[in-house]
C-alpha cells in the first residue's frame, strides 16, 4: 500500500507528497515518516542498536516462515537449518518469520516474538524432535536434546528466550 499523501509547500508551492515507509539512508534525510502495510515503522528508519536482533544468514536446507533454527558453521561459513532436539548440535539459535531456501539468506531473529507457529500450549515451550518446531512436551529419549525456547502465550505466538540446551544420557 502506499503511504498516504500530504501537502508540503516545496519552493513557494503547494505540493503533494508521499510519507517515506522505508529509508536508503541520508537520501531521504528530512523526510516524513509513515507506517508500512503493518502499521509499523519499518526498522530501516531505526537508529543503529535500536530494532530486532537479526542477521541475514545462508540457509542450507529449506527453512518454514516460524521455524526454530540452528547456526551452524560449513568451513568456517556460518549457516543457518532447522534446530532439531533428535541430537546434540543442533540447539535453537532463533527463529524465522519467512521461510527461506537452500543457498538463499534468511534473517534470523534472536529474540523476540515468533508469530508464525501454531499449535501452541501456553507456558513453556521445548525444542522438539521434530526438526524446526516447538511445543510443551519434553523430549525424553537417550541422546534427545533437552531446551527450553520459550513461552507460549498464544497457539499462535512463542516469546523467544533461548535456554541452554541438556542432551539426555
Amino acid at each position: 500500500m502506499a503511504a498516504k499523501s500530504f501537502i508540503r509547500l516545496v519552493g513557494g508551492v503547494f505540493r503533494e507528497v508521499f510519507g517515506v515507509q522505508s529509508s536508503a539512508g541520508a537520501a531521504n534525510a528530512g523526510d516524513v515518516v509513515a507506517l508500512d502495510d503493518t502499521g509499523r515503522i519499518d526498522t530501516s528508519m531505526m537508529p543503529v542498536g535500536i530494532g530486532a536482533d537479526t542477521a541475514e544468514i545462508a540457509a542450507s536446507e529449506s527453512i518454514a516462515a516460524g521455524d526454530f533454527v540452528n547456526v551452524w558453521s560449513d568451513g568456517g561459513t556460518p549457516k543457518v537449518r532447522k534446530a532439531d532436539a533428535s541430537s546434540a548440535g543442533k540447539d535453537a539459535h532463533g527463529f524465522v518469520l519467512e521461510a527461506a531456501s537452500v543457498g538463499n539468506p534468511a534473517t534470523v531473529y534472536f529474540e523476540g516474538t515468533n508469530t508464525q507457529v501454531s499449535g501452541q500450549v501456553a507456558g513453556i515451550v521445548y525444542l522438539q524432535t521434530v526438526a524446526g518446531s516447538g511445543g510443551n512436551v519434553v523430549p525424553n529419549a537417550s541422546g534427545n536434546v533437552v531446551q527450553q525456547i520459550g513461552i507460549a502465550t498464544s497457539a499462535t505466538t512463542v516469546n523467544f528466550e533461548r535456554g541452554t540446551p541438556v542432551v539426555l544420557a
